[in-house]
């Protein structure tokens, strides 16, 4: 059985394209004429690289994150149930469909080639990221491919979760601003210029903060293009700063001294560089090769450059405290921690425990900020629509009065 890559004809004329595993280009030609579809072109992968990458990319969906951890799961499951690597994949392959189920199929003919898993899976870096590829790579070196994969689901399992509890903070609070600003803006444009006519018709002084809501006023509905302008403006400049390297590295040093974000910014730079430290030293990769991998990953400029700069060092002494210290990103407690793992032979666990400790941490935080940001938002925007209403209302009021 092997891979085939095809573009077909539809009775309606539609050009379809998509994947086959068969035997030969002959049992794809004719599958394809049961389906009621009329071949165009047929190639096995080896010959049609360029077009299963063009087809794969543009045709098939991505592989979800939920898909990859189940993939994942699903392997280790049967590995260690004693079924053989080949038959595992083959067996996968009829569960999933889309690109996730071609690239299945390659990696079992690349395994039929006499290929190792993790050189198959390198050659997708969009689907399994360095992590993933290196995990593999030393399952299979050391015969204990299902206990690295079981890892591994763990480890894609707590970033997933703590992705998911970030996003679902930050979503309720995101939508409050906008609703805010929305509107604020639709007060400015469709409320405050009938208003405010009246006001000016009385002839009568204006209170300071009607005028300057007469003037913000004025300026959205007659410089809006201007307006839109130099915010978009403004978004690219800060997008195209932190595009660069010295952007990106400012903005973390900012983050990691503003009150609040701060403690957001260092614990989550303590839990990326512990958890997946800590699970790349239990599954028994060399530190030199870690210390790359986490190179790669690591979010915050400011511990990816310093661990860089300290790399030789690290590898050559063989601890990693000492570089911690230089950070001024890890508590004391964390490094004190650490370093017990590393006098006591057990750094990878000790990693795990540390990455653990604050990962709870930070959920409860998280948590607990939700729970206070959103009657916050409330009031802010109570607030703002009061003032609005209250500064163009008040002397309209007094008007009446006299």
């Amino acid at each position: 059985m092997a891979l085939f890559f095809y573009k077909a004809l539809s009775k309606t004329g539609k050009l379809v394209t998509g994947t086959f595993d068969a035997s030969s280009e002959v049992a794809v030609r004719a599958e394809l004429t049961n389906k009621g579809l009329y071949a165009v072109h047929i190639a096995p992968h080896a010959q049609a690289s360029s077009f299963s990458l063009f087809s794969l990319q543009l045709f098939e969906s991505s592989v979800s994150f939920k898909d990859l951890i189940f993939f994942t799961k699903q392997l280790a499951v049967l590995l260690k149930s004693g079924v053989p690597l080949l038959q595992s994949l083959e067996l996968l392959s009829e569960q999933f469909k889309g690109k996730l189920r071609s690239i299945i199929i390659v990696l079992k003919d690349n395994i039929k080639e006499g290929k190792s898993l993790a050189d198959g899976l390198e050659q997708y870096p969009k689907v399994f990221n360095n992590i993933y590829v290196q995990l593999v790579r030393a399952g299979e070196a050391s015969g204990k491919l299902e206990l690295i994969l079981e890892r591994l689901v763990e480890y894609l399992e707590r970033r997933q979760a703590i992705k998911s509890k970030i996003s679902k903070a930050l979503a309720y609070p995101a939508f409050q601003v906008v609703l805010m600003l929305s509107v604020v803006v639709a007060l400015m444009v469709m409320v405050v210029p009938q208003l405010t006519g009246i006001l000016e018709d009385s002839g009568k002084e204006i209170p300071l903060a009607t005028r300057v809501l007469m003037a913000l006023s004025s300026l959205f509905i007659n410089h809006y293009i201007l307006l839109l302008t130099g915010l978009v403006a403004i978004i690219l400049s800060i997008a195209y700063v932190l595009s660069t390297p010295w952007g990106k590295i400012k903005f973390d040093t900012l983050k990691l001294h503003i009150p609040m974000i701060r403690y957001f910014a260092r614990t989550g730079a303590v839990v990326q560089f512990c958890s997946t430290l800590g699970m790349l030293e239990e599954s028994g990769v060399s530190l030199a090769a870690a210390l790359g991998i986490v190179d790669k990953i690591i979010d915050n400029a400011v511990l990816r450059e310093t661990l860089r700069e300290a790399k030789e060092k690290i590898i050559k002494q063989g601890k990693i405290t000492p570089f911690l210290k230089e950070t001024n990103i890890f508590p004391s407690i964390a490094i004190y921690l650490i370093k017990t793992g590393e006098e006591s032979g057990q750094l990878g666990y000790m990693l795990n425990i540390v990455a653990n400790n604050y990962e709870k941490d930070l959920s409860e935080l998280t948590d607990s900020l939700t729970a206070s940001i959103e009657p916050i938002m409330t009031g802010v925007l109570g607030a703002s629509i009061g003032f609005i209403m209250m500064a163009v209302m008040g002397p309209i009021i007094s008007m009446q009065q006299f």
